[in-house]
């Protein structure tokens, strides 16, 4: 309320005193009993809740409680009117931006009560009304703990002190702010804004489903680090269940997240930017959980985690065998490789005179013609398609033979079968026979930590180096290539310049700072031999020591190039600054490369399956896979199968996929894929195995093809 200050000469001493009198004892008695009414609402309604602010103007605050008055309830004192007072409009300005949110999320100002007089009344219930229409938008704090200045004096001329009561309240300690010198009030209020906008985002967006599949999941312990997480994912369910009551009630739902965004903290309330949040929000996003799970995992342990089966839950896992049951499929979830025994002549292209004898139907009838052929027809080297060998060459063939090369190792396949061939086929195909690709040959130790860093091994030609593998060694090692085009100009792949446009290569693994106990390594890919062979005439592959750390053991290095793996060991100190040539690979007019090697090497050719790479082997059986088998129109791609003599799968390859599946189980996919990893194949003697080839990618494979009449000639089949 406004001090009142004499009214001019004219008035007399005795006069004045009377009429301040009258005031104070009409209107300042009011304002006493008003302002006390707001400091004990004030008191009762907080106790210790968290105080918030609105986006008012604090300029429109005070112009309303300045308008609100009716005139005779605010006359023109002196100048200015009775309660436009300098002490009471820092209050409003300040506090009146104050809310709070009762446990029923129902926001209430400062204004909010009974004013018992009319005039009052007026005033609050308009500033409550303005108040309340506004938007929260953060936590309130002050830098001390009373708004406001209680009284305030005025000494007139002739000594007489009078006394002025103003608005004034004191904040709970939730709302005083401590400053510090790591922090300001600003800084304060965008922490806790921040925190209540993540913990919105993650109520919106993270599912109940989700938080209880993860729940599950840490349970069974079937999630890397997932025990760190499980209190809390359990307290963030309760808040998850609470906030989703409200329904689609918009300002009870933004209430909710401001009233217990500081009682969550900041790890719960910051849950969805943390790694297990970004695996809750995928789950809830419909990603596959494999997947989803597969994401978070790249995250907490990106270089030396691999999970060991597929992710399922006890709910889906009761769900799925309760579906097995009741449409009869128990007996079809045994499976076993398939054997010669299995198929029949209708399920084959060709078989080789010893398989003959092992298939069931009439063979020998459906096969005694024999066709004359011109020994000429195999003079050359011819390229045909598939179609074309399985009509024009396959039959006059008494035996094929498949050359096994190296890069072929990620076609190897085998035919799997179910243990009970009159159980029911789980399959969208007629037969219960499906297929597992493999290709997972074991890798070199080089190209397995290649892999492990994020770098590619396959293409037409890798260069890779690895140094920290026996002893520490702190050292900065490059690895380098430098291009000579055989039409113009020189390339150079390196630390500076990771990509050579021309031919694809690119350095695509570089480590500065080895870890201590784990393998350093640097790598090169070439993805296309073709580009290779068209524009390159020679490269220098070498290693440079960029930085010294006091590493004295080296490095080993690996040329990839067509299937072969050469090997390079140089364990002696390198000195900063030093070049050390690996290779140097010439253009050859056939089509190839020449190694000349400068470190003393190792040539590896892999063994595929217990089959010898780079060597013809005998095909047993050609045949499409099952999806086509019958002369049906398959369902799905179309699939060759060139079984080969004594290959033998040496891993544990899935029984079936998700994708084979009829309709009715596909709900249950996640399940499903839990069991095609889990239920062993039973191994069989003579199994199906061999190279597979789909007609939707190119490849081809070089095939030597005997005929009946004793002629040999060698075919690239392409598809």
């Amino acid at each position: 309320m406004r001090n009142p200050k004499r009214a001019g000469r004219r008035l007399n001493k005795p006069l004045f005193l009377f009429l301040v009198l009258i005031l104070k004892r009409r209107k300042v008695m009011a304002f006493h009993d008003f302002n006390n009414r707001l400091i004990e609402n004030f008191k009762k309604r907080i106790a210790e809740k968290e105080l918030f602010e609105v986006d008012a103007d604090r300029d429109s605050l005070w112009y309303l409680y300045i308008k609100s008055f009716p005139a005779a309830a605010n006359p023109i004192y002196r100048v200015r009117t009775k309660h436009d007072c300098a002490c009471c409009r820092q209050f409003i300005r300040e506090a009146g931006r104050i809310v709070w949110i009762d446990d029923d999320l129902i926001i209430h100002s400062i204004f909010e009560f009974d004013a018992h007089d009319a005039d009052y009344q007026i005033v609050i219930d308009t500033l409550n009304n303005y108040v309340l229409g506004r938007n929260i938008i953060g936590k309130y704090l002050y830098e001390r703990k009373r708004i406001g200045t209680p009284v305030s004096r005025e000494c007139l001329d002739d000594g007489t002190i009078i006394s002025y009561e103003h608005f004034s309240i004191d904040l709970p300690d939730s709302a005083v702010f401590c400053n510090t010198s790591s922090t300001t009030i600003d800084t304060e209020r965008g922490r806790f804004r921040d925190r209540r906008n993540v913990f919105k985002r993650s109520l919106d967006e993270i599912s109940v489903d989700a938080l209880n599949t993860v729940l599950e999941l840490i349970q069974t312990n079937a999630l890397y680090k997932g025990g760190e997480w499980g209190k809390l994912i359990k307290q963030f369910l309760y808040y998850k269940n609470q906030y989703d009551t409200l329904g689609y009630d918009r300002s009870k739902q933004e209430a909710y997240c401001w009233a217990y965004a500081s009682k969550v903290g900041d790890v719960l309330g910051k849950i969805r930017n943390h790694s297990i949040g970004k695996l809750l929000v995928d789950i809830s996003e419909g990603v596959e959980l494999d997947e989803a799970v597969r994401r978070y995992e790249v995250v907490v342990a990106p270089m030396n985690y691999k999970r060991p089966k597929a992710i399922y839950t006890k709910r889906m896992l009761e769900e799925a065998q309760k579906t097995v049951t009741e449409l009869g499929y128990m007996e079809s979830l045994p499976r076993r490789f398939a054997t010669l025994d299995d198929i029949t002549v209708n399920d084959i292209l060709f078989f080789n005179k010893d398989t003959a004898r092992r298939i069931s139907g009439n063979v020998f009838d459906e096969m005694k013609t024999e066709i004359a052929t011109d020994p000429k027809r195999f003079s050359r080297i011819q390229e045909v398609t598939m179609n074309q060998f399985i009509h024009d060459i396959l039959p006059d063939a008494k035996e094929v033979y498949a050359l096994a090369e190296n890069r072929l190792a990620p076609n190897m396949v085998s035919l799997i079968a179910p243990v009970n061939k009159e159980s029911k086929s789980m399959f969208k195909w007629g037969n219960g026979f499906s297929w597992a690709y493999s290709g997972n040959i074991t890798d070199s130790n080089i190209r397995e930590n290649v892999k492990l860093a994020g770098g590619k091994v396959e293409g037409a030609l890798r260069f890779s180096i690895q140094w920290n593998d026996i002893h520490s060694d702190y050292n900065d090692l490059d690895a380098h290539c430098e291009i000579a085009f055989s039409d113009r100009g020189y390339g150079h792949i390196y630390y500076r310049s990771k990509v050579d446009r021309i031919t694809g290569g690119s350095l695509d693994v570089d480590i500065i700072n080895p870890i201590p106990g784990k393998p350093a390594v640097e790598n090169i890919i070439f993805p296309s031999k073709e580009i290779l062979e068209n524009r390159v005439k020679e490269m220098i592959l070498y290693v440079y020591c960029f930085t010294y750390r006091g590493g004295e053991n080296g490095f080993r290095a690996e040329i990839e190039y067509d299937g072969q793996i050469h090997n390079y060991d140089f364990r002696k100190p390198l000195h900063q600054g030093e070049h050390i040539p690996v290779a140097r690979l010439k253009y050859k007019t056939n089509g190839d490369f020449a190694f000349e090697e400068f470190l003393p090497s190792s040539t590896i050719n892999q063994e595929i399956w217990g089959i010898k790479a780079q060597t013809f082997v005998p095909v047993t059986v050609i045949m499409t896979s099952p999806n086509w088998w019958n002369g049906e129109e398959g369902i799905g791609h179309k699939h060759w199968f060139f079984m080969l003599k004594d290959c033998v799968n040496p891993e544990k390859p899935n029984g079936f996929y998700n994708e084979f599946l009829k309709q009715e189980l596909v709900e249950h996919k996640r399940v499903f894929e839990a069991l095609g990893a889990k239920m062993a194949i039973q191994d069989v003697n003579d199994q199906l195995s061999g190279f597979g080839f789909s007609d939707t990618k190119r490849n081809n494979v070089i095939v030597k093809v005997r005929s009946i009449n004793n002629t040999e000639r060698v075919y690239k089949i392409k598809f």
